[in-house]
């Protein structure tokens, strides 16, 4: 089956690929709250995606190879999703989307401390944070020593928790 595309634009061709509701919330969950099963997609979406919506958006990540999925050999009876490489290339697209968010609209203080820290962290903060994605989601190790941004952007959001 040939895919029919409006035009060649490269902002359009991007659009229809990540252009509906869902799929960029479920790379977000992703990549920002390490979510990799079906269930914790499901049951830990604060914008409270329905599963056949997530299954949906799942199968067309996949198919346009934004998401693998495989047999999880912890758990026989599971799928593990990961990012692949041109998913985690839009870490740099996460950031400015929440950094535009952040100015422009009423965000929560407690979701848009980690859209902060990234914006301040700019090109070199997004590019280890990519590593650090790469090992998680592919198995690519990462510089030795690297501090994990993970860790650093979850102790800035459960701290804001805390205060609010």
């Amino acid at each position: 089956m040939v895919e029919e595309h409006r035009s060649g634009c490269p902002i359009n061709l991007s659009v229809e690929v990540l252009g509906d509701k869902w799929s960029l919330l479920i790379l977000r969950d992703m990549m920002f709250g390490n979510r990799r099963h079906f269930r914790e997609l499901l049951h830990n979406s604060q914008e409270g995606i329905a599963s056949n919506i997530l299954s949906d958006r799942l199968h067309r990540l996949t198919e346009r190879g934004l998401v693998s999925r495989a047999p999880d050999p912890g758990h026989k009876q599971k799928v593990i999703y990961s990012l692949t490489e041109p998913a985690i290339q839009l870490v740099p697209v996460m950031a400015q989307l929440g950094a535009w968010g952040r100015r422009h609209l009423p965000v929560t203080r407690e979701l848009a401390v980690r859209a902060e820290l990234l914006e301040r962290g700019g090109p070199e903060l997004w590019e280890q944070f990519m590593n650090e994605l790469r090992e998680r989601h592919l198995g690519v190790p990462r510089p030795a020593g690297a501090e994990s941004v993970f860790a650093r952007l979850r102790g800035a959001y459960e701290a804001e928790l805390h205060h609010a």
